[in-house]
């Protein structure tokens, strides 16, 4: 285990609106307002046509590792958490993993490939000061990491 220590910023409350695509809006929030490091809730809808990351195509093999995704057939209800970092840019990269729900079936996975608002998401963002964290590349996996 590796970590840092950061102090508690900025509270923003975000409302996104129909159609938007939730990573890019964050992202371009983060860069607009100078936020680098934040953990971030997010409830509200997602869109038929979203796309979730729902895991590699295989358990074991060498990078770059192919995904996953699962396209949302109809609206979900969701529920998500994640983080915000900057890569080794400096750009704030987030990381959201979301639950999305209907009726008796639900998908979890990454929202990275584009998840779509559903009239309506709510967003609570928290800042983090202090924080060394990045998303530094790793050749091992071909991911961006966090380095705390």
């Amino acid at each position: 285990m590796k970590f840092s220590q950061a102090q508690l910023g900025r509270v923003f409350i975000l409302r996104l609106e129909d159609g938007e695509i939730i990573h890019e809006v964050l992202e371009r929030f983060a860069a607009e307002h100078g936020i680098t490091h934040a953990t971030l809730t997010l409830h509200g809808g997602a869109d038929a046509g979203s796309t979730l990351v729902t895991g590699p195509r295989e358990a074991r093999c060498p990078p770059p590792i192919a995904p996953q995704t699962t396209t949302l057939t109809n609206v979900h209800e969701v529920v998500g958490s994640g983080t915000i970092f900057p890569d080794q840019h400096g750009a704030p990269i987030i990381h959201v993993h979301m639950a999305c729900g209907r009726g008796e079936n639900s998908i979890t996975g990454c929202i990275r490939s584009g998840v779509k608002v559903w009239h309506v998401l709510e967003v609570v963002l928290v800042e983090l000061l202090g924080c060394p964290a990045r998303r530094l590349p790793d050749a091992a996996t071909g991911f961006e990491l966090l380095v705390p």
